[in-house]
């Protein structure tokens, strides 16, 4: 079995999931998604990485990357990746800085969250001892009961919440995903350094899900401007205290959601976008009708089709 490693922005990312969805497989974690075709398996991770394995995985690699750098591997990838006026220095992490993370972009229901936090240098070391980190690496139940341990040591943060509802009406006037979740940051940034007023801060990481000409972009096309030092970073949250505590508050936040959604649907409704989740589906579609799903999904995802096939 042969493969290649490409490194695409989440944008081209979104377009593919798009693209393959008949084709979609169980996601793996870490991943966006997973899809597989006569010629190849395509997985494509957060990180931007996307790996095509299989019999002929150039038949695929070729429709997504240019024909210049077909021949591109991981360790080129890394190679290539220039520091930045965006990449945050070493220092940051030890000191005191504000970081901003989401959940729930990748499931087929409920909302997505974006949480920022304001963590001073002196916080740092209890909040590792408290267990703070990557909210992918704890369970739901050890992320709520982190999200209060934070919110009663009265650390600064802005949590959004994008409802269904509004996530579906902005995505058929033509939003894409990452807009939605560049507004959001730029929001709950823009809210917490109102919040901390002129409190000192070495730096704003966001948990980079798209280049930071794009995130500028999207922000600029609604009227939005970049504050000064800010940086991004892929899988920050497992270096920066402060983005692992926004990222645990988003995930509190979303798994609260969820809770209250399914109480209001009737019946569990699970995370993700697996097989489970297409099921789950046909049950709201059969019991509640169709036109239910815009209270609680992200209806645009190939899982509504796919669901079809239960009724």
């Amino acid at each position: 079995m042969s493969q290649n490693v490409h490194v695409l922005s989440i944008e081209t990312i979104e377009k593919m999931k798009q693209y393959y969805h008949k084709s979609l497989t169980s996601t793996p974690q870490g991943a966006i998604f997973r899809a597989k075709t006569k010629d190849a398996v395509i997985t494509a991770y957060r990180s931007g990485k996307v790996l095509f394995q299989g019999s002929n995985p150039l038949v695929e690699s070729e429709k997504w990357v240019n024909i210049q750098g077909l021949q591109a591997n991981e360790s080129k990838a890394q190679k290539s990746k220039a520091t930045t006026i965006y990449t945050p220095p070493e220092t940051l992490f030890s000191s005191s800085h504000i970081g901003s993370d989401e959940a729930g972009t990748g499931d087929y229901f409920g909302p997505i969250t974006v949480a920022c936090a304001y963590v001073t240098s002196s916080q740092i070391s209890l909040l590792k001892e408290l267990g703070v980190k990557d909210s992918k690496n704890l369970t739901d139940d050890t992320i709520l009961k982190l999200a209060k341990e934070i919110a009663n040591l009265r650390i600064p943060y802005s949590l959004l919440i994008l409802h269904n509802p509004k996530y579906n009406t902005l995505q058929k006037r033509g939003w894409s995903q990452g807009k939605m979740k560049a507004m959001l940051h730029h929001h709950a940034i823009n809210n917490l350094l109102k919040k901390i007023g002129d409190k000192a801060y070495d730096g704003i990481l966001i948990d980079q899900f798209c280049e930071p000409g794009i995130y500028k972009r999207h922000i600029a096309s609604e009227q939005g401007v970049l504050p000064n030092k800010t940086y991004f970073m892929t899988k920050a949250e497992s270096y920066s205290i402060a983005v692992a505590a926004g990222s645990i508050i988003a995930r509190a936040s979303f798994v609260k959601e969820m809770d209250k959604l399914s109480e209001e649907i009737g019946f569990e409704l699970k995370k993700g976008a697996s097989k489970k989740v297409d099921q789950t589906i046909a049950r709201i579609i059969r019991e509640k009708g169709e036109e239910s799903l815009n209270s609680c999904a992200k209806t645009h995802f190939a899982n509504t089709q796919k669901a079809r096939q239960y009724l």
